[in-house]
């Protein structure tokens, strides 16, 4: 009876980890135990691996970090360029935004539960915050053309509107978990339901 090769490659490298499975539970590690307090030893005793072993996967810890943190902020800057060629109209862009968010969150939780804890503590980390300060701008942006179109209560900041919305989008990394009985789309229905409809042009105490 003949070996498959692959097979025995994953076995010659037990545990059997791709570069992938390695960034995957790395990122949780640093969610877990904060990316600052976890060494390349806490990696490899998570993994099993030697340290050589570990390097044959990443080049470093950074390098975990850069690739997790590119990919959270590359789904997001996807969801709103797709966001801006969908639509002409400003509340249906902001709309988009959202519900796209709430899918990437979703769909990478771990990644983005990481982008939302860095503190600029190294030029990593700077730089990935000023992405996500560059998409909040671009937010605003929309948020602003939609007050100009009258869909949106003008009473209100942009900029402030957005970090409402946004901290409400982002909050859900706390408590949200994938394959629970609230499906993704759900959740964007309600966030959508509770952060725009709730943003009505109807004057204070009208109901």
């Amino acid at each position: 009876m003949t070996v498959d090769a692959t097979q025995t490659a994953v076995r010659r490298g037990r545990p059997g980890y791709d570069r992938e499975q390695v960034i995957t539970i790395a990122v949780q590690l640093f969610n877990d135990q904060g990316y600052d307090a976890t060494s390349v030893a806490d990696l490899a005793t998570k993994l099993g691996l030697t340290k050589s072993a570990l390097y044959h996967h990443v080049e470093s810890k950074e390098a975990i970090l850069r690739v997790a943190l590119d990919d959270a902020l590359s789904a997001l800057e996807g969801a709103l360029d797709e966001a801006l060629a969908a639509h002409d109209v400003a509340i249906d862009r902001l709309r988009h935004i959202v519900a796209g968010a709430v899918a990437v969150l979703a769909a990478k939780l771990p990644q983005v539960t990481l982008l939302l804890r860095v503190r600029g503590n190294s030029d990593i980390e700077r730089a990935a915050l000023e992405r996500r300060r560059s998409f909040d701008h671009r937010v605003t942006a929309i948020v602003r053309d939609a007050q100009a179109e009258g869909a949106l209560a003008d009473d209100i900041e942009a900029s402030v509107a957005t970090r409402l919305i946004f901290g409400m989008v982002n909050s859900l990394t706390e408590w949200y978990r994938p394959g629970g009985p609230v499906t993704p789309d759900r959740l964007a229905d309600d966030v959508l339901r509770i952060a725009l409809d709730g943003l009505d042009r109807a004057p204070r105490g009208e109901s």
